[in-house]
């Protein structure tokens, strides 16, 4: 284990095990981090700021590391090191950190963190020495994180509350720098124009001087060469319940049984929540009975239709130690369940999300990463990741259900980790025949709401006050040539009413929810 102590972006003390070195590395803080990755490669490389000295955790950081492609970093006080005005350029759910928790983010902080020298050591070339040590850290995370380096704001690299006397956040040429050199082109424009448009701000000696950076890149083969074998023990019966809805499928139910019945490593039972919204239908699911499945299920018949409360039936009669959340048109091959449960063991995860082709799509190999998203067809999950969370029914017949259930499970300090190496084919089947159009608080709206209210509920739940009007900014322009009024003036203001309309009927539907 190696500590860099450092202050005032000079290194201080650096320790190696239990002893402090005599001669410090030249250069810059980032140089010598760099100096010492070659000079230890398989090991835990900490930072710290001087005035974190004394609640540095070392022990519960060696603890952290169940394998190397992990990169932690916490930042005690409010905010990150990039200004807020980064939400006008990022639509995900890494701007808005929760610290409370271990939380997905590429945000990081010299304050406190740590990083394995191997992964240092193999993305070497995709450094700039010249960084001060938080640009250097949130320009790697940021092209590391979709190549398969897993990052966290991880508030237990310290022992105890503690603040550091100096910090450090970029000014408005730094953020603009930034998002010319990890982002398409256009969003410094976009930059421009939301901070003049929301702040009333027009930084454009700091627009102008960020067209001549040029972009970062990161070679995804990088990192290719770290194994990755967990130390973290996630599985111990390998018991697993899958919870289905359904409504007006029945072939296409049968045939995700049959696929369940065949597989190598058989669930302990499927949970099957059947709606139909007609009044005096039964079940139509006659072969439950009719014929014999190697393993238990429950069947449940409702007359209330919504995907939100039948999954919610659904999880409340799981007992198992995962939860595979699937869908009534899915199929899969025979070792699914068997290799979902191989990847667990491997990564240390406790949330897998699967690819999800539909038939023929071609879904391109990439490495395992941490998923911005959720999706409630596709999904392997820890049941007891799953206390205190549940489909939220303000979301019911809308939209973004199941990213709100995903964001439930972050905010909980529980990361989502995406496989593209296996697959559940989405048939997309078509409709039930008995299905009835909900009637949604606003159907009958004076002022039809855009976006739909139960997007504007979920922007409103987890994207920052920059975030959102980003979105705003982004809709307004998107929607621009689909609409009669070719005039964008009375067209803003027309725009403007309906967003209103629909963060008024955001909040009514999640007061009555």
């Amino acid at each position: 284990m190696i500590i860099v102590y450092h202050k005032n972006n000079t290194i201080t003390a650096v320790a190696v095990g239990n002893a402090v070195v005599d001669a410090l590395p030249s250069g810059s803080i980032v140089s010598g981090i760099l100096q010492l990755a070659k000079q230890h490669p398989d090991d835990i490389l900490i930072w710290c700021h001087d005035d974190l000295k004394q609640v540095l955790d070392t022990s519960r950081i060696l603890k952290l590391f169940h394998h190397k492609k992990l990169l932690f970093s916490y930042r005690t006080s409010e905010g990150n090191f990039l200004d807020s005005s980064i939400g006008y350029a990022e639509e995900s759910i890494y701007i808005k950190v929760n610290k409370k928790v271990t939380y997905p983010t590429w945000q990081m902080s010299s304050e406190v963190g740590a990083v394995h020298t191997s992964v240092l050591n193999a993305c070497r070339s995709a450094f700039s020495e010249k960084d001060s040590l938080d640009y250097f850290l949130n320009s790697f995370a940021k092209r590391a994180m979709p190549a398969g380096l897993f990052c966290y704001s991880e508030p237990r690299l310290i022992a105890a509350d503690a603040s550091i006397s100096e910090t450090q956040k970029l000014g408005k040429a730094d953020v603009f720098r930034f998002v010319k050199q990890h982002y398409k082109s256009r969003w410094i424009l976009l930059l421009l124009m939301n901070l003049f448009l929301h702040k009333r701000e027009f930084p454009l000696a700091a627009f102008l001087k960020s067209v001549f950076y040029k972009s970062r890149t990161f070679k995804k083969s990088n990192l290719s060469n770290i194994a990755i074998q967990s130390s973290k023990q996630v599985v111990n019966t390998a018991s697993i319940d899958v919870i289905i809805p359904t409504i007006g499928r029945k072939k296409y139910l049968y045939d995700v049984l049959k696929d369940l019945a065949a597989q190598t490593h058989l669930p302990e039972k499927v949970i099957i929540v059947e709606q139909n919204p007609l009044p005096g239908s039964t079940s139509e699911l006659d072969y439950l009975d009719a014929e014999t499945w190697p393993f238990a299920i429950k069947h449940i018949f409702t007359h209330q239709a919504g995907a939100c409360n039948a999954r919610n039936v659904c999880l409340s009669h799981t007992t198992s130690e995962y939860v595979f959340l699937a869908d009534d048109d899915n199929r899969f091959e025979p070792d699914l369940i068997e290799k979902v449960f191989d990847r667990f063991r491997q990564f240390g995860a406790e949330c897998l999300q699967i690819s999800y082709p539909q038939p023929k799509e071609k879904i391109k190999k990439r490495p395992v990463y941490q998923y911005p998203n959720f999706g409630a067809g596709n999904a392997f999950v820890r049941r007891s990741c799953l206390q205190d969370v549940a489909f939220n029914m303000a979301f019911e017949f809308g939209y973004d259900e199941d990213k709100d259930f995903g964001m439930q499970l972050r905010n909980k300090g529980f990361d989502i980790l995406y496989l593209t190496d296996l697959q559940i084919v989405h048939l997309k089947a078509p409709m039930g025949g008995f299905r009835t159009k909900p009637v949604l608080l606003w159907s009958d709206a004076e002022i039809p709401p855009k976006p739909a209210p139960t997007v504007m509920l979920y922007l409103r739940q987890y994207y920052t006050k920059e975030q959102i009007s980003g979105y705003k900014t982004n809709l307004y322009f998107k929607y621009y040539k689909y609409q009669h009024i070719r005039n964008p003036f009375p067209y803003y203001k027309a725009f403007s009413k309906q967003w209103e309309s629909s963060v008024f009927w955001a909040r009514k539907s999640e007061e009555l929810s």
